[in-house]
């Protein structure tokens, strides 16, 4: 087969595309995947998921040392913080998994092509390199660019002082005052670190709650907790301008429902109000590739899009804007592709919000059920009477919860506030990937002293016969 000649060419190398370019590599495919940021990783590695936690892992440990160690009888003395070594850190965890990414595609035969990309007819791509113009032949596409930050109007971008996510992972000091505009999961996590290392942060929300589409009750323990660390909380309040000078930012806020304008003076603003699917420059409209309104490509549920050979996946296409989500769907995707069959539950991919505590999510909220018009039974167990929260000196205000069917046990829901809920809620995605009962956690032995036993205690709540509580 020729140098420029693939049986798939996969534009973005986030995620969703160098899983689909190594898993089609796998099955034996000749694959290029292009990415024009010159780091694989797309967004989630480079500026998104891994190093906002490589810093909200720092910031975490920096709080502990300055206020949670004395109760353990450790005593610190006077605690510091050296942001350069922090930022550092961060900058040496992303550059290691690029590199990883970089010897995974090597390993599997995958050329990883450094360019811009665009669709110019059926079946051909073309990629603009710092050595020309490269012409790609492919029996198949697949199109894995992610999505790009929303820009409120009236906001300038410069990095510095109005920043993205990417401008809040790397500022050079804390600032005095951080404003942040939006309070979803980014928000919430850059508000959450720079809070930690000392920043008075302000959170400005045009809704009347925060994390809209989460559980409302664990939205609501999530809020007070995050209240309770000193986070400041505007709500049903919209930013109507934003002035930059020497010395900062000026806001200029009004109640969402209209009102009287006010003003917040700050160092910082931090606009993270959503993402939208980034095909910029991707030639969509040469092969009149299908767009809806919100500017997301349209898929059949093979991932194909209406011109034959030209598929899409992960952010760019509808649904939850999350790695994981990206990744299953290259995944299943480049497999039917292959001849073989592949499914994803949607209802069952689950969702993270990396502060302190942890919040995760899987399945259907109280609100979804009721507006469904689903019987359903709740089982909740506190963390506060769960051995291993209580020994380790874990915040223990947060809970599992566990939603199911009132007829026949089967669990619709899962909500957990409380530490490490992003890795205990994997145990409640794969029982509900497996259809199971309440009764079938309740009965399943769970180790002691774990954190987990709080998942086996909910399921019994559920489940009508509750134990420890």
């Amino acid at each position: 087969m020729a140098d420029n000649q693939f049986d798939l060419v996969v534009i973005g190398a986030g995620p969703g595309g160098y899983v689909a370019a190594i898993r089609a590599a796998q099955l034996g495919m000749s694959v290029a995947c292009i990415d024009k940021r010159g780091a694989a990783g797309g967004t989630c590695l480079n500026v998104g998921c891994i190093p906002s936690k490589a810093l909200l892992k720092s910031s975490e440990k920096f709080a502990e040392a300055q206020n949670e160690l004395a109760v353990h009888g450790v005593e610190t003395g006077e605690i510091s913080l050296d942001l350069k070594t922090m930022i550092g850190r961060k900058d040496a965890v992303v550059d290691g998994l690029t590199k990883g990414i970089s010897f995974l595609f090597k390993k599997n035969k995958v050329e990883e092509i450094i360019g811009e990309a665009c669709l110019f007819e059926a079946g051909k791509v073309s990629v603009n390199t710092d050595n020309g113009v490269r012409i790609l032949e492919a029996n198949k596409i697949l199109i894995a660019t992610g999505s790009e930050p929303l820009s409120l109007s009236g906001l300038n971008i410069d990095e510095k002082k109005i920043v993205t996510s990417t401008g809040a992972l790397s500022l050079l000091k804390v600032p005095d005052h951080l404003v942040v505009i939006g309070a979803g999961y980014i928000g919430l996590e850059m508000a959450s670190v720079w809070s930690r290392l000392g920043a008075k942060v302000t959170v400005v929300e045009f809704l009347d709650r925060i994390t809209p589409m989460m559980d409302h009750e664990t939205a609501e323990t999530l809020h007070k907790n995050l209240q309770k660390q000193g986070i400041e909380f505007r709500l049903g309040t919209k930013v109507v301008e934003a002035k930059t000078s020497k010395n900062g930012v000026c806001l200029k806020i009004i109640p969402a429902s209209g009102g009287e304008v006010d003003t917040i003076d700050c160092n910082v603003v931090l606009q993270a109000i959503g993402r939208r699917p980034y095909t910029d420059g991707l030639g969509l409209e040469n092969l009149g590739v299908l767009q809806d309104e919100r500017g997301f490509i349209s898929v059949d549920e093979k991932f194909e899009t209406n011109v034959r050979g030209v598929f899409a996946i992960g952010d760019v296409i509808p649904g939850p804007m999350l790695a994981h989500k990206a990744e299953e769907e290259g995944t299943v995707a480049v497999e039917m592709m292959a001849g073989h069959s592949g499914h994803i539950d949607y209802n069952n991919i689950p969702a993270v919000i990396y502060t302190s505590p942890e919040v995760a999510s899987v399945g259907r909220t109280e609100e979804q059920l009721k507006e469904a018009g689903i019987s359903y039974c709740v089982g909740k167990f506190p963390f506060s009477a769960n051995s291993r929260a209580r020994s380790s000196g874990i915040d223990s205000s947060g809970f599992v919860k566990i939603l199911t069917d009132k007829a026949t046990d089967t669990i619709l829901g899962s909500h957990i506030v409380g530490h490490d809920a992003g890795t205990i809620i994997a145990e409640l995605t794969l029982a509900m990937e497996f259809s199971a009962s309440a009764e079938d956690l309740a009965r399943t032995c769970h180790a002691h002293p774990t954190l987990n036993e709080a998942v086996k205690e909910a399921a019994l709540a559920a489940w009508g016969k509750p134990i420890h509580v």
